[in-house]
């Protein structure tokens, strides 16, 4: 039909133009994010990064992950179940399994995918999920793929879960971090597995800041809580922070990861983790099998940082891991502190709403065990000599420290 000259049509909506405006929102918030490629050789002193036992520049961990790439290839080629499975892959699978005392494991491209299969794949519209409310985005969005009704329940809260699950009679799924990503409190993991078996309901755990940090030589949380292996409870890992490499994995009874293996679409339908990060993953978890102390010293160093921090009057949490946590007076002066340390040679992380649960902005440090006491003592003094002037959190201290 031609075009009525009187009333043309209007012209037609740039189908991105609300990018712009969400762009601008942001800016306004002091919330944009922006990609910062650090170089091979960083002369920073590195407190923001996972790698909890100093592994990832490893020399036995870096000359597996090349052999694997030599002699398998630098990708997987296809999904697990296609051509994606490598011998390589089902040692790993194996030696993390028996490592943490579990029956069996499932290896999958990264720790959040993992997360995403144990959650779909073990629930459907009839389960109930009762979800921590500090949990990492990874769970939450298992959460919502799920379709189950979900139940989100205050942090660390064994009777909030209990409430959520009194009445309930179909199949009902707990999930939690074992050791929280932000503040780096461990969860009460005995007494949840309590309520759990009081109501029949299985445990799944996310043991992505427990393994190589927690337990016995660093088998994790639910090894120290005397809960691996057990046949109602599920963990998850991820390889790229103890473990210095890349990928994740399901680690449960062997009927529950056969089902995964049927069923879970991020397994199913995902490209297999490559060789390189398979081999130099299973190089780390032999290294720390031959080297326990390092789960120790990571904690050590964790609670020298908090003990030190604290002391200068800084609002610091208690690790329970290797995380620390030090309370900003809001958003902007967290991002301040944050790049003031950057300025003086240190890299920290810098948490602010809407990534914290609890709108509260904080640096966070993260310990390891390969920093020397020298490393130590630059790190504190540099996080209290770079402090904001004001308040310093919620316990009202103020003032420039130092």
């Amino acid at each position: 039909m031609p075009q009525d000259p009187q009333h043309p049509s209007p012209a037609p909506r740039d189908p991105f133009d609300r990018l712009d405006e969400e762009r601008e929102r942001r800016r306004r918030a002091g919330l944009v994010r922006s990609l910062r490629p650090r170089p091979a050789d960083s002369p920073l002193l590195d407190l923001a990064g996972n790698d909890y036992l100093g592994l990832t520049r490893h020399p036995d961990v870096t000359a597996a992950a090349a052999d694997a790439a030599r002699r398998w290839g630098a990708g997987a080629t296809g999904s697990r179940l296609v051509t994606g499975s490598t011998e390589l892959h089902a040692e790993l699978e194996a030696e993390l399994a028996d490592f943490c005392g579990f029956e069996a494991a499932l290896v999958f491209s990264s720790g959040y995918t993992a997360n995403l299969a144990a959650l779909t794949a073990l629930t459907d519209r009839g389960t109930l999920v009762v979800s921590d409310a500090a949990n990492h985005a990874s769970l939450i969005d298992g959460c919502r793929l799920s379709r189950a009704e979900t139940a989100v329940v205050p942090h660390a809260a064994p009777e909030a879960v209990r409430a959520a699950l009194d009445g309930f009679r179909g199949h009902a799924l707990v999930v939690t971090d074992a050791v929280f990503s932000v503040d780096g409190d461990a969860a009460p993991l005995p007494d949840l597995a309590a309520v759990c078996r009081e109501r029949g309901a299985a445990l799944l755990v996310d043991e992505a800041h427990g393994l190589g940090v927690l337990g016995e030589g660093g088998r994790g949380a639910l090894h120290a809580a005397g809960l691996a292996g057990a046949p109602d409870v599920v963990a998850t890992v991820t390889l790229s922070k103890s473990l210095g490499s890349q990928g994740g994995a399901v680690l449960g009874p062997a009927r529950v990861i056969d089902h995964l293996v049927n069923t879970a679409r991020t397994f199913v339908f995902d490209t297999g983790l490559a060789p390189a990060a398979v081999g130099g993953a299973l190089a780390a978890l032999r290294l720390l099998r031959r080297e326990p102390a390092r789960a120790a010293r990571v904690r050590d160093v964790a609670e020298g940082l908090y003990a030190r921090l604290t002391a200068a009057g800084l609002d610091a949490g208690r690790p329970d891991a290797a995380v620390v946590s030090v309370r900003a007076p809001s958003p902007e002066a967290a991002l301040g502190w944050a790049a003031d340390c950057r300025d003086a040679g240190l890299a920290v992380g810098c948490f602010r709403p809407p990534s914290v649960p609890d709108g509260v902005s904080r640096l966070r440090l993260t310990a390891r065990a390969d920093l020397t006491d020298a490393e130590l003592d630059t790190a504190v003094d540099t996080v209290v000599r770079t402090a904001p002037t004001g308040r310093s959190g919620p316990t009202g201290r103020s003032g420039r420290v130092g």
